[in-house]
């Protein structure tokens, strides 16, 4: 009853913070999008009626250098082409007016009008003097562009500075505004963090209390399982033990009763050959001869069960022939090249050390073979005052050795550190991999032998 009373309100608590935080968030959401839009608006409108009133101004002030370049210019064909480009001036100047007019507001309504007639004027006086004789423009132009064309482009640039003043103005209004928007905003955004701050504080001090008491049950389970990992730990390294004893007495019983069995069928067959030899048909000496290689193969058959199963000469004559003869064996059974080279290695090694460097290097050369495709290996033993190193080195396909851990590395990473070793596997894609392992030689605190 206590817990589901927790949990309720626990989840009404934070349902209840997540709901305000929610709701915080979209209303800020919706003024930060209005601040936006508004802010973008104001600053469009901005942008285009500027851009506008500038390509007006522009052309004004280019419309007077084209009529000063007519009116004073002697050559008929150079004053054409002042004339045709004062019409294409003239033609931009009026399309930009009309845009502009679909963006104005009203409070520039009364001085635009005032530029509107001031143009008007401008351009009807222009008209006559488009059609004027060379002679005309050469005796009348210069006093025409003095005193007609300049004043009144001087008012109308003036005019429109007032339009843009007006217009930087409704940029001013535009910020305030914004401004306003923004004050709202951290008003009610501190509001919402004031109450979110005060129940969170009450949801914490609460939560505080559970998790404290939830980290001691923890705590308390965690030193269950870890009790239960160590006893898995010695289970698992008693199972390796049991199998390496099991493979043993069956390797020394394939070797002693049915190698020793299959050869003394051998030797009674070699005896009735000899016996039957000189009333022996030649149907029955082919079935003698047929018997003979059946029993020679189940020979070859037993003894290398019995030499997989674990070889003999690791318990009669040591670590380095065992590794010799596996050496040659995976050699002969891949074609894959397996150099050996062993250093001051005793005779005398704990039987532990030794199965465990003979299964590491047995399950590293099968992967060599079956899974990284190497030509060559090279594996290197050697015995120091207090550590037995090994490597075992190929030039394979290599792996991400950070990610990828097979059943067969983790099972020799199992035995290495269960007699106090050190287990390291470095290996990239494309670039082989290096196996090295470190075994101390004196016998680890806890734990049986392997």
């Amino acid at each position: 009853m206590g817990r589901l009373t927790t949990r309720a309100a626990l989840l009404a608590g934070f349902g209840g913070l997540l709901i305000l935080m929610a709701f915080a968030g979209f209303d800020a959401v919706s003024i930060l999008q209005q601040i936006q839009t508004r802010n973008e608006r104001i600053r469009n409108d901005f942008v285009r009626r500027n851009r506008t009133l500038e390509q007006i101004r522009s052309d004004l002030y280019l419309s007077g250098t084209f009529i000063r370049d007519y009116l004073l210019e002697p050559d008929a064909r150079a004053a054409e082409t002042h004339r045709a480009s004062l019409e294409q001036t003239r033609r931009q100047m009026d399309s930009a007016l009309e845009s502009y007019e679909k963006l104005l507001p009203a409070q520039e309504a009364a001085a635009f009008g005032v530029l509107q007639r001031e143009l008007r004027d401008y351009w009807r006086i222009l008209d006559p003097t488009l059609g004027w004789s060379p002679e005309q423009r050469r005796e009348d132009g210069y006093s025409f562009w003095r005193n007609e064309v300049y004043p009144r482009r001087t008012t109308m640039l003036g005019i429109a500075d007032e339009i843009a003043a007006f217009n930087e103005q409704q940029l001013n209004a535009g910020n305030q505004q914004v401004g306003d928007l923004f004050a709202q905003f951290r008003l009610r955004l501190g509001v919402t963090l004031a109450v979110t701050l005060g129940l969170g504080l009450v949801l914490a001090a609460f939560s505080v209390s559970r998790i404290l008491r939830l980290e001691s049950e923890a705590a308390l389970r965690y030193a269950e399982i870890a009790k239960a990992r160590e006893e898995l730990k010695e289970l698992s390294a008693r199972l390796v033990e049991a199998q390496e004893n099991e493979r043993r007495a069956i390797s020394r019983e394939l070797h002693d009763e049915v190698g020793q069995s299959l050869s003394a069928l051998l030797v009674e067959l070699g005896n009735l050959s000899a016996a039957m030899s000189r009333g022996m048909t030649g149907e029955l000496r082919g079935h003698v001869e047929v018997i003979r290689k059946l029993a020679e193969g189940s020979v070859e058959v037993v003894r290398n069960m019995a030499l997989l199963l674990r070889p003999s000469m690791l318990d009669d004559l040591g670590l380095v022939p065992a590794l010799q003869w596996q050496a040659r064996e995976v050699s002969k059974r891949t074609g894959m090249r397996v150099d050996l080279a062993a250093d001051q290695v005793a005779d005398d090694l704990p039987e532990e050390h030794k199965t465990c460097v003979y299964r590491v290097v047995q399950e590293a050369l099968n992967n060599c073979s079956k899974h990284a495709a190497a030509k060559m290996v090279r594996v290197t033993v050697h015995q120091e005052a207090s550590n037995l190193l090994l490597t075992v080195q190929d030039d394979g396909h290599g792996f991400d050795s950070h990610r990828a851990r097979g059943l067969g590395l983790l099972g020799m990473e199992e035995r290495v550190t269960h007699l106090g070793g050190s287990f390291q596997v470095d290996s990239e894609a494309g670039h082989g991999t290096l196996l090295t392992i470190g075994l101390p030689l004196k016998a680890p605190r806890n734990g049986s032998p392997l």
